[in-house]
């Protein structure tokens, strides 16, 4: 996978080509972590119920995916449902419980087919328990894959995140004096894995929601307006266009400017 695959894939002369254009492959983002936010928004602007929203949205998942897999990030998190959500209405918890269950059977072959290797990161095991099947599932199946590490944020909560960590490292006899900040992240959902370069939130709020607390420390943030059943390819490549614009400094000197690297 790579700029070469997804340029195959897209239509040509279209807006898409425009931006991968700009884009410099060798400054792609390793790990691109999404908010999928304005389900709801969409619905109502279409007078529809709540839950037609969570319906569109699972063709903007499957876009970004497939995007995010060609175009050759390493990991692509998105964030589906978190420890709050558990408070809203029954009904529509059911149906995004429904809806997850047929993502996964439709889109296994999927994954398979572009080498995505699949991973529920949260507390899934709290879930429905045929859903919690399905994903055990999708894991196993998708295991031995060696491209793009696609995480499906469920029952997810980023201090929940800290609060496990801490007390595996303490099942595990870590001692507090040996526990630094890289010894910790081996007790993360995402352990082994690189942190966000960036964080990407649809539907134009300015506020992280409890997501990848720890991980996404030194994250470039990229909102958009477009609410998430509207996301598509070209709104995942302009965040990556603009992402490499930026002078990434960590807290010091850049050191790898984009105008030096070719980005204008």
């Amino acid at each position: 996978m790579g700029v070469d695959q997804l340029r195959a894939w897209i239509p040509a002369g279209g807006v898409e080509e425009a931006l991968l254009g700009q884009i410099v492959p060798e400054r792609l983002p390793r790990h691109v972590a999404i908010i999928m936010d304005g389900n709801g928004r969409w619905a109502a602007s279409r007078h529809l119920p709540r839950v037609e929203g969570h319906r569109a949205g699972i063709d903007s998942v499957r876009d970004t995916v497939e995007t995010s897999a060609r175009l050759g990030l390493d990991v692509l998190t998105l964030y589906a449902f978190s420890v709050e959500n558990w408070k809203r209405p029954a009904t529509e918890v059911s149906v995004l419980m429904g809806l997850l269950r047929r993502y996964l059977k439709l889109e296994l072959d999927t994954l398979l087919r572009n080498n995505i290797r699949f991973t529920a990161i949260g507390r899934p095991n709290e879930l429905p328990t045929e859903v919690y099947h399905e994903l055990l599932e999708a894991e196993a199946r998708t295991s031995r894959n060696t491209g793009m590490r696609f995480n499906i944020a469920l029952n997810y909560g980023g201090r929940a995140e800290i609060v496990d960590a801490a007390r595996r490292a303490i099942e595990a006899g870590v001692s507090p004096s040996s526990l630094d900040e890289s010894r910790f992240g081996e007790y993360l959902y995402t352990a082994g894995q690189p942190d966000p370069d960036l964080l990407i939130r649809t539907s134009g709020e300015m506020r992280v929601s409890n997501f990848l607390l720890w991980q996404i420390a030194y994250a470039e943030i990229w909102v958009t307006d477009t609410l998430w059943p509207d996301f598509r390819c070209q709104h995942l490549l302009e965040a990556v266009v603009a992402y490499q614009k930026r002078d990434r400094r960590y807290g010091g000197i850049a050191t790898a400017p984009a105008v030096a690297a070719g980005v204008k």
